[in-house]
């Protein structure tokens, strides 16, 4: 069993700054990738940022220079530094994480969430 803690959200300004970590534990044998998806009041989940273990990222173009993950492999940590943060960031911001465990094999796991709210 795979289990992700996040932290790090919060209420910010506009124009602020935010920086989310999620960790992940268990009988973890290996992970593949690590991301952050986000959901709006009304709107479905959507992917912020994701990360290979060999540290190649990928955005939503919504958050493209703005953002930037990273991850600690030996850790099994991933972070989301969120810059210049707008209002339409508001959101609860998900971890998704990719792992190998020898009960389920690959499989994904999703953490609790984590609340994130830009003011204007």
């Amino acid at each position: 069993q795979v289990q992700l803690v996040e932290s790090g959200g919060g209420l910010v300004q506009a124009g602020g700054s935010l920086r989310l970590s999620c960790a992940a534990s268990g009988s973890i044998f290996t992970m593949d990738v690590m991301g952050w998806y986000r959901q709006a009041p009304g709107k479905q989940r959507e992917l912020v940022a994701r990360i290979s273990t060999s540290g190649s990222p990928d955005y939503a173009d919504s958050v493209k220079g703005r953002f930037t993950t990273s991850r600690d492999n030996a850790k099994n940590t991933v972070f989301l530094q969120m810059n210049s943060l707008k209002p339409e960031d508001t959101g609860v911001y998900f971890c998704n994480a990719r792992a190998w465990t020898s009960g389920r094999g690959w499989h994904d796991t999703w953490g609790q969430g984590t609340q994130v709210t830009v003011s204007s």
